[in-house]
């Protein structure tokens, strides 16, 4: 069943799965009662009543009328047939899905710092950027990581460039921009050639 229908299910399944709130909806599936009376009829104290019929009525299962300062529950007999309706065909409801866990093998895969790989786990899923960070120190890891899907000392023309990004994000030109404004690659005057900046060349990047 899909995500609210199962939700939906367990949910009234907990409400019910008392013996005393199960006894509580055979009393008033007949009239209306009050804490107090069912109390007395049940030989409990009204806070513990009063914590039964809150699961029940939280659960959609009572409907509340208030005659003065007397407040009167009753069983909602459209969300009680719903119930029933669960029950009769569970067999036959759809299963739930399965939640996929993200793949984060080749974060862990890489020889950073612990820090730098909870940035990747917050801003990648599946090896797919999710984001860019706002704050520099985070986008630089998150550009350092880019820059290593391109072999150093290799030339790409821009197209290339944009085939390579656009694996990790559909926004392959911002990426493009920011890896060469924050220095990570060199670009060639007039936009041609793009290359990795060489490891002997201090990155400076331009923060904003």
């Amino acid at each position: 069943m899909d995500e609210g229908l199962h939700e939906d299910v367990l949910k009234l399944l907990k409400a019910l799965a008392d013996e005393n709130r199960l006894r509580m909806v055979e009393l008033m599936s007949q009239r209306a009662y009050t804490v107090s009376e069912l109390a007395v009829v049940f030989d409990l104290t009204e806070p513990t009543v009063s914590h039964h019929v809150s699961k029940l009525h939280a659960a959609g299962l009572l409907r509340l009328k208030m005659e003065g300062n007397q407040r009167f529950y009753s069983m909602n007999e459209k969300r009680l047939s719903t119930f029933k309706f669960y029950m009769n065909s569970i067999e036959n409801l759809p299963a739930r899905a399965e939640k996929v866990k993200p793949d984060t093998a080749w974060i862990e895969a890489l020889d950073w710092s612990e820090s730098d790989k909870k940035i990747l786990r917050d801003y990648t899923k599946n090896e797919k950027l999710v984001q860019m960070p706002v704050k520099d120190a985070k986008a630089l890891v998150i550009l350092r990581w880019l820059a290593t899907k391109f072999e150093a000392g290799k030339h790409y023309t821009e197209k290339q460039v944009n085939a390579i990004l656009t694996v990790y994000h559909e926004d392959y030109a911002t990426l493009r921009r920011t890896l060469v404004d924050y220095g990570y690659m060199r670009r060639e005057r007039g936009g041609g050639d793009y290359w990795l900046t060489p490891e002997d060349e201090q990155v400076e990047p331009k923060f904003h």
